[in-house]
């Protein structure tokens, strides 16, 4: 599917989505129940910390696109790989909660940089041929990583939990060294140009905050709220909470991060078939679903499907909200637009965090949070239903 000419374009995306949010992010996700057992912090306390990686992700979001205009996106995607690694080695001892928090801060804003600018930049790169079947495989680099972090945790969690983390920073190196030969590779953006004969460049502002897209912001930002107790809790949940051991979290967070592995694949493969609004309505719907099941289908089965599918929607919305925007405004726009709504996506992501992390400190309970990440979801469904465009933008 994926042509060699084509091969620093995808790697360069899926790099950037692998250590930005695979490794930035989910890795701590695994190691959250390890780490209260090995007494670094309390329950409450790793909740919060994992909150910090999403506030993180909203600064990072923010200035992802001013600074990629001012430093160039190659420059700044090799400064996030670095910054991603760095945090991992500055995780790797017991250290005061203030200084974890900073860490975890930075992993986060480095985090959501390489999310922004890795696939937007290889996007624009791409024939717009090519874009639906090769943008959403870019973020397959996420559940890579959620299954490299399931993997390595139990296996290096036996030896200590620095090991853990120096493991972690050895991957993101080796992600540095490669995303930094791809990413220098990259062609130059791709010609676009509109149907009624005027540059890209030159659409009214205007147009690019239509009905559609706000409608299609608001729905981003409602799965950002609404996938993270799965994203964020999920393991600690099924570990501590439900008391089915560090084992049974660890193996369905792999289950996890192999749906998150071709959830992007899927995604292509519909956006391809059905069209960009049918393939988001229907991912939308099927994730309300699945956040909700936990609560009414109990047991493995129970949980690796609503794993499995969350987790393939979690790049895979990623992906397939991306290219519906591309489909709304036009390639030539969608760095900077992706970035206003990565940054909506972040607000909505770090409330959801603190606010679930209060919830739990305050109930000593997650099952709540499963809850109100169905009802956000559903609402998302209904606002992507209408906001189809009777006249989209055609490109040539």
């Amino acid at each position: 599917m994926i042509r060699r000419s084509e091969l620093p374009l995808f790697f360069t995306g899926f790099l950037a989505t692998l250590s930005g949010v695979g490794l930035a992010r989910f890795a701590y996700t695994a190691l959250m129940p390890q780490m209260v057992l090995a007494g670094w912090f309390s329950g409450e306390q790793v909740a919060y910390l994992g909150a910090a990686n999403l506030l993180g992700y909203l600064i990072g979001a923010l200035a992802a696109a001013p600074l990629a205009e001012r430093l160039g996106a190659v420059r700044m995607l090799v400064i996030c790989w670095v910054a991603v690694m760095l945090s991992f080695v500055g995780c790797s001892f017991a250290q005061p909660m203030p200084v974890f928090f900073v860490w975890r801060l930075i992993s986060g804003i480095a985090g959501a940089m390489l999310m922004v600018l890795g696939p937007s930049v290889a996007m624009a790169a791409t024939p717009l041929e090519r874009r639906a079947a090769l943008g959403p495989l870019m973020f397959s680099g996420i559940g890579v990583g959620a299954l490299l972090s399931a993997t390595l945790v139990p296996s290096l969690a036996q030896q200590s939990l620095t090991a853990v983390w120096l493991g972690l920073s050895a991957v993101s190196a080796a992600a540095l060294w490669w995303g930094w030969r791809y990413a220098r590779a990259l062609p130059a953006p791709a010609p676009v140009a509109v149907t009624l004969g005027a540059a890209p460049s030159s659409l009214p502002a205007a147009a690019l905050w239509t009905l559609p897209v706000v409608l299609v912001f608001i729905a981003y930002g409602s799965d950002a709220f609404g996938f993270v107790p799965h994203t964020v809790f999920w393991v600690d949940y099924l570990a501590r909470e439900l008391d089915m051991g560090a084992t049974y979290g660890s193996t369905q967070w792999a289950i996890f991060g192999l749906g998150a592995v071709v959830g992007p694949l899927c995604a292509s493969l519909c956006a391809t078939r059905w069209g960009w609004w049918r393939t988001t309505t229907g991912a939308y719907a099927l994730k309300a679903v699945a956040i909700g099941l936990p609560l009414v289908w109990v047991g493995f089965a129970g949980h690796a499907v609503s794993g499995f599918v969350v987790g393939a929607l979690s790049p895979g919305m990623a992906a397939i909200t991306s290219g519906y925007l591309m489909q709304l405004i036009g390639p030539a726009r969608h760095k900077r637009m992706w970035g206003y709504a990565t940054a909506a996506f972040a607000l909505l992501q770090a409330t959801a965090g603190y606010l679930m992390a209060y919830s739990y400190a305050s109930t000593g309970s997650y099952r709540s949070l499963f809850v109100w990440g169905c009802v956000a979801l559903a609402l998302g469904t209904v606002l992507v239903l209408f906001s189809k465009q009777k006249q989209p933008l055609a490109l040539v």
